[in-house]
């Protein structure tokens, strides 16, 4: 960076993006701060994502200018409307990717640079490391791997990554917050926000949809048997077994989805085990060398990076085959692949591959 660097600081209101504007400040850059409104719950809610009044008010107390940036017609468009739309058909979307990229790290990126700004800068907990050579961006891992945010940064391009920074990911979350503590911002005892600034999904997917979209349908097990019936499919995810309103000697998960015929299939525990899955529309921050090579992914926030085999398909798509069998892999997440704390990139699962390992998969995976 030059000796005094431009840099807006995508402020939320929350204690992350606050610190990281504040340590900026203290090491010296010309900061602003922004915040891009996006989406607003009808009554403000403490742990909502995004609150500009909150960010204006740390920016206040920084000395630093704040700006807001007004995308609520955009965000509507790029990603409430395709939300409502995966779960209405049976997936389970993951919004937050889409955000970063389109809105944090696109439309403020743009907005940024224009002003003229060096960087932008966000509170992931996420790191990029730069090649001085070849001036490529890699990304990886935040330090603290219980906030380790990566996993929803695997849409960026090399533009985006190399013209931003990530001031908390060698910072343990205790730290950011003995930050905010120690700068006396208001915000140093704000809770964590939730995973989706749309509150509740059901009842927001319910308030947007067509009803004619929210039909029912059976619910059966593997053999067609009719156990139950629904009131929709995007009250349904892979995996869930409470509220399924069926009754059964057993515990029974929701094991497939069928958007076609609104049948949803049920079954036992050990029929939500997945060998793999297929992966569309993958982004490949570090791109392969080779058609096929080993990796391990992640196909969800909080669940484990998977040691697997995987393998380039035609059109933008990847099959990953698990080393060992896992639960709920789920069409609509995220499916992103790392090499230790490196992303390599990232897809969206278009489905999951059940049964026994195949003969070359095993063969790969003993040597």
């Amino acid at each position: 960076m030059s000796s005094k660097p431009k840099i807006i600081v995508a402020m939320s209101g929350g204690v992350d993006s606050s610190v990281a504007a504040a340590l900026l400040v203290e090491q010296g850059c010309e900061v602003e701060g922004a915040s891009l409104r996006l989406w607003e719950a009808p009554r403000p809610q403490p742990r909502n994502c995004s609150d500009h009044r909150g960010a204006a008010e740390v920016a206040a107390a920084l000395g630093i200018p704040h700006t807001l940036i007004d995308a609520r017609a955009d965000f509507a468009r790029a990603v409430v409307r395709p939300f409502v739309g995966e779960y209405i058909a049976g997936r389970t979307p993951n919004p937050c990717v889409a955000c970063n990229r389109d809105f944090k790290l696109g439309v403020l990126l743009d907005w940024a640079k224009a002003k003229g700004a060096d960087y932008v800068a966000t509170g992931h907990y996420a790191r990029i490391a730069r090649d001085p050579e070849t001036h490529r961006a890699a990304l990886m891992r935040g330090i603290d791997r219980q906030k380790d945010q990566s996993y929803f940064l695997f849409a960026l391009s090399q533009r985006q990554l190399v013209d931003t920074l990530f001031p908390l990911g060698g910072l343990e979350k205790s730290e950011v917050r003995a930050v905010a503590r120690r700068l006396a911002l208001s915000v140093a005892e704000r809770p964590e926000s939730q995973d989706v600034c749309f509150g509740d999904y059901r009842s927001f997917v319910e308030s947007l949809a067509d009803p004619a979209e929210l039909q029912g349908g059976e619910i059966v097990d593997r053999a067609g048997n009719v156990l139950g019936h629904h009131d929709g499919l995007h009250r349904l995810t892979i995996g869930q077994r409470k509220g399924l309103g069926i009754s059964s000697p057993e515990p029974l998960y929701v094991i497939e989805i069928d958007e076609a015929s609104r049948r949803v299939v049920v079954g036992g525990r050990e029929e939500l085990n997945g060998r793999g899955l297929v992966a569309a529309s993958v982004n490949w921050i570090a791109p392969p060398q080779d058609a096929e090579f080993s990796a391990e992914v992640q196909v969800r926030y909080r669940s484990p990076a998977i040691p697997c085999r995987v393998r380039l398909l035609a059109d933008g798509r990847c099959e990953a085959r698990f080393d060992a069998a896992f639960p709920a892999v789920t069409p609509g997440q995220a499916a992103v692949f790392y090499r230790g704390e490196k992303v390599l990139g990232g897809g969206w699962i278009e489905k999951a591959i059940k049964g026994s390992l195949d003969v070359k998969s095993q063969i790969s995976n003993a040597i």
